[in-house]
């Protein structure tokens, strides 16, 4: 705790302008480039996450259309076993797709930035280290101004073998993230070429497979309409010829028949030759009769 709050302290004092500080422009340059290169791999990774998500999001929601699309094609009807065979392909191409975005998009990408916290934490030991050389070498000149009015060799001699030890600790690591953060800045160049080229050459791949997938089921429908329109699959209405067996007669018709089989009964009864004697016509009072018959017959429509 008391060496957190003397950096601190002695921090505040630089950043005043009180103590001297060790300045690196070149190193001061690197840490720059690798906060950027931090951010925008951070941020890279984000949309990538999200990205993935969205696109296994879809694929679910196309699996449920395609789904729906087989369950309301008719077995019947022209290409329904084409169009299911093609349903399974857009889901197969939806899960080859996600898998290579997984696989060798992401796992890089996320190896690739996994390098920059560790990186951070040594920039920030360094940080600490510089702090404590600059912190030693003000105190070990504020021992020799003493020491040279008390003559005491012992403690400049104990100062500077401190200072040297913190010199070295903060050069040693100082010299490793000169040559690391431009090796890892470098290294951007490379990576980006490789993931990209697998991102587009896959969006380009599965993009390229499905357009073709979609243009077979759009054929199979146009299939469909064609012979629709022909009248292929139209319900064509059934209409039953009854005809029934008596039909009633009018009351009318009915004495005609009456009278015929009473004449044709009499004139079968007969055992003898066939009569010559002439048909005996119905008489006008007959007429009357059967007039009056059929307007007796006839409904009335009066209250």
């Amino acid at each position: 705790i008391k060496s957190f709050f003397f950096f601190a302290f002695f921090q505040l004092l630089q950043n005043l302008g009180k103590v001297d500080r060790t300045g690196d422009e070149i190193f001061d340059e690197h840490l720059t480039n690798f906060t950027r290169q931090q951010n925008s791999a951070t941020r890279l990774q984000k949309e990538f996450n999200n990205y993935i998500r969205c696109v296994r999001a879809v694929q679910t929601a196309s699996k449920s259309l395609m789904d729906a699309i087989n369950e309301v094609y008719e077995g019947q009807w022209t290409g329904s076993e084409a169009l299911y065979a093609q349903t399974n392909t857009v889901e197969v191409l939806f899960q080859d797709f996600s898998h290579k975005l997984g696989d060798q998009v992401l796992i890089p990408l996320n190896t690739y930035t996994s390098q920059f916290p560790e990186m951070r934490k040594k920039i920030d030991k360094r940080g600490r280290k510089l702090v404590d050389y600059d912190s030693q070498r003000h105190s070990f000149q504020s021992l020799q101004a003493n020491a040279a009015k008390r003559k005491d060799d012992v403690k400049v001699t104990k100062g500077r073998e401190t200072l040297e030890e913190a010199k070295r600790t903060y050069e040693v690591l100082n010299a490793e993230l000169h040559d690391e953060l431009p090796a890892l800045h470098d290294s951007r160049i490379l990576f980006l070429v490789t993931n990209l080229q697998t991102l587009f050459a896959s969006e380009q791949q599965f993009h390229s497979e499905t357009s073709k997938v979609y243009a077979e089921l759009e054929a199979i429908v146009d299939k469909l309409a064609t012979e629709s329109q022909r009248g292929s699959y139209t319900l064509k209405k059934i209409t039953a010829n009854s005809t029934p067996s008596s039909q009633p007669q009018s009351p009318v018709k009915a004495n005609l028949s009456i009278v015929n089989n009473i004449t044709n009964g009499s004139a079968n009864n007969t055992n003898g030759p066939p009569s010559t004697s002439p048909s005996i016509s119905p008489t006008p009072a007959d007429h009357l009769r059967l007039e009056d018959d059929e307007e007796d017959t006839e409904p009335s429509y009066q209250n």
